[in-house]
């Protein structure tokens, strides 16, 4: 029963996609697909730069997973396996930035991005993002877990450099938490919405979750329209769940029971 209540929301979007307007609010609702996802798609192409935006959405969530599996990792590396002055309470200031909510942020980013000149540019969103609290906790906690210190020490003897220890042991070693840190990140960018509102100023950079909310007018709301752009928005991250589904359940519990 839990899973068909998660599933139906999935399930009524795309029927809902497939039909017009007074098909969707009729009684009954419409419980099978439609033939009108053809003719919603093309008002999403009259009133939205559809593709643009689904491009956008694209490369922001592409750069702010790529830049926050590397910086994340990096950092992580650093935590467990160097000891530092004021290491554990650096630590406990990045960890402590997860206490502060997003939306109290929001008015602070968007003067510092003022002030520097990148609003409107796609570089505002990703940048900020690239090294995540929660990343950098959760990679930490991986590595202290799964990669024993000797291991390190030894590949110093044998003369590879600190960035080559990185690169070459640890990253291999923690495929599954950068899996599992990867999906997340993908999925939470892709969904960007209040920070993108705010920075990007016009459709041609806006992101898709934004640009489709400009379809809900005052009085005018194409439903069948909104429906087929969220369908179409929401498939790729079905599919790259659905593909990476083991990969998520490894990464969260491996190094969960250490010997």
């Amino acid at each position: 029963m839990g899973g068909l209540l998660t599933v139906a929301p999935f399930y009524f979007m795309f029927v809902f996609a497939t039909q017009q307007r007074s098909e969707i609010f009729g009684f009954p609702p419409p419980l099978w697909f439609g033939e009108h996802f053809w003719s919603n798609y093309q008002i999403l192409l009259q009133k939205i730069p559809f593709w643009r935006a689904y491009w956008n959405t694209f490369y922001l969530a592409f750069m702010i997973t790529i830049t926050t599996l590397f910086f994340c990792s990096l950092a992580g590396f650093g935590f467990a396996m160097y000891n530092f002055r004021w290491r554990e309470q650096l630590f406990g200031v990045v960890l402590a930035t997860l206490l502060i909510p997003a939306i109290l942020n929001l008015i602070p980013f968007y003067l510092l991005i003022y002030q520097i000149g990148w609003i409107n540019t796609p570089k505002a969103l990703w940048v900020p993002a690239m090294a995540g609290a929660v990343g950098i906790f959760m990679m930490r906690q991986y590595i202290v877990a799964a990669i024993p210190k000797e291991l390190v020490d030894a590949a110093r003897i044998d003369g590879c450099s600190e960035f080559q220890i990185y690169w070459r042991i640890v990253l291999p070693l923690i495929r599954p938490a950068l899996g599992t840190l990867g999906l997340i990140t993908f999925i939470g960018a892709w969904n960007k919405f209040a920070d993108v509102n705010v920075i990007m100023r016009t459709q041609e950079t806006k992101t898709l979750p934004v640009v489709l909310r400009t379809l809900q007018g005052a009085t005018d709301v194409e439903w069948g329209a909104i429906m087929a752009g969220t369908a179409l928005l929401v498939a790729p991250l079905l599919l790259v769940f659905a593909l990476a589904a083991r990969q998520l359940m490894e990464g969260l519990t491996s190094g969960a029971v250490k010997n």
